[in-house]
């Protein structure tokens, strides 16, 4: 069988802007600038499109399966999931729990990390303000001791993507510092912080904002919060959950507005029961009920995750937001990408990168998804 395919025919998005009736060629496992004699050529339907891989920095899990707490087996049963709807590059997270079970799970993660199975590992929580816990336990959090930090970037042999943490908290400062200095994304999310707090995070280093508008303090006009300094500010990435539930419409177009393609990263912040279905789950130590594909804790309420895939957040940003499709690329490929210090590898339909592509319909339906040159999808 060739190891080589042309696939021809679709719109083919490129970090410069959409080919009408393209080519994408694949050798092996790496996108080719040039076509070899041996090549497979796959005919694409006419208005079809191939966009690069998603890349999700911010997911707890799916198919029934949790990163936080699963064995080796539910983490991969969870990459698959997603990979099934378009996300090759994903970042484990998990959620608060004691210390030594999160540097224990770094741990496992990490060699999941090291195999190319995930592209590293995201810590959201325990260092985060109890009155913005959200789906987080309580009596487990703290305050951000850079020595705990330090303890947990440690456990992750190199592995650690990103934090999540209230700086506002006493030790929060010194924390973002000290994640800046190991290379780690300090991202700015569950905190009760002032407008010139998160001022004050961003200078330090912060360069995230965990889903933006959630489990954080409402844009005031006296009192603008986090929200605003977030938006305003050059050097954040602004995550967005653009599922329904999690933003009105009129917010994810305001963030979009302020941050642009440029600054945005779509996320899931998926729990297990992504591309699952409805029923009792648990994230972390906490009991979550989903409902028409909503989840929310058994105890309070509040919304716990998301049953989010990137294939329908591309489809929502496009047909519901109106979004130009090379907009929401950026977004939910390249930006991604970038943020992890992977896009000389990942997030572009470039020569010499992983041939890691989706291919969508004129509907923007999935049909087809590629990662390193084997199809995990093949188009239909």
């Amino acid at each position: 069988m060739a190891t080589s395919k042309v696939l021809a025919g679709a719109q083919v998005v490129l970090p410069t802007g959409t080919v009408p009736n393209g080519r994408v060629i694949v050798d092996g496992t790496r996108i080719a600038g040039s076509s070899p004699q041996d090549a497979a050529v796959i005919d694409l339907a006419p208005g079809h499109w191939v966009v690069p891989g998603f890349v999700d920095i911010h997911n707890h899990g799916g198919g029934g399966a949790s990163f936080t707490s699963g064995t080796v087996d539910d983490v991969l049963k969870g990459v698959h999931t997603h990979r099934l709807h378009g996300t090759t590059t994903v970042v484990a997270s998990t959620v608060t729990g004691e210390m030594d079970f999160l540097a224990q799970r770094a741990g496992l993660l990490s060699e999941l990390a090291e195999q190319g199975d995930i592209a590293g590992i995201h810590f959201e929580g325990p260092f985060i303000s109890p009155c913005r816990k959200g789906a987080h336990s309580e009596a487990l959090l703290r305050d951000p001791d850079p020595a705990e930090v330090r303890k947990l970037i440690d456990a992750a042999r190199g592995r650690a993507k990103m934090l999540t943490l209230a700086t506002e908290l006493p030790g929060g400062i010194d924390s973002v510092r000290l994640l800046a200095e190991h290379g780690v994304i300090a991202a700015i999310g569950h905190t009760d912080a002032t407008y010139e707090q998160t001022v004050q995070a961003i200078d330090a280093g912060a360069t995230v904002a965990t889903h933006l508008y959630n489990a954080m303090p409402a844009l005031g006009h006296r009192a603008p919060g986090p929200i605003a300094a977030l938006l305003e500010d050059e050097r954040i990435t602004v995550e967005l959950i653009n599922d329904g539930t999690h933003l009105h419409p009129a917010a994810f177009q305001l963030a979009f507005h302020h941050a642009g393609a440029a600054r945005t990263a779509l996320i899931t912040d998926a729990m297990d029961a992504a591309g699952f279905g409805d029923g009792r789950y648990m994230l972390g130590p906490l009991e979550v009920e989903v409902q028409d594909s909503v989840a929310r804790l058994v105890d309070g309420g509040s919304i716990a995750g998301s049953t989010l895939t990137l294939d329908r957040a591309f489809k929502r940003s496009v047909t519901i937001d109106k979004l130009p499709v090379e907009d929401v690329v950026r977004t939910i490929s390249a930006n991604p990408a970038k943020l992890l210090g992977m896009y000389d590898e990942i997030g572009s339909l470039e020569p010499g990168k992983n041939a890691d592509l989706v291919v969508l319909d004129a509907d923007f339906e999935l049909k087809g998804v590629m990662r390193e040159g084997e199809w995990v999808v093949a188009p239909n």
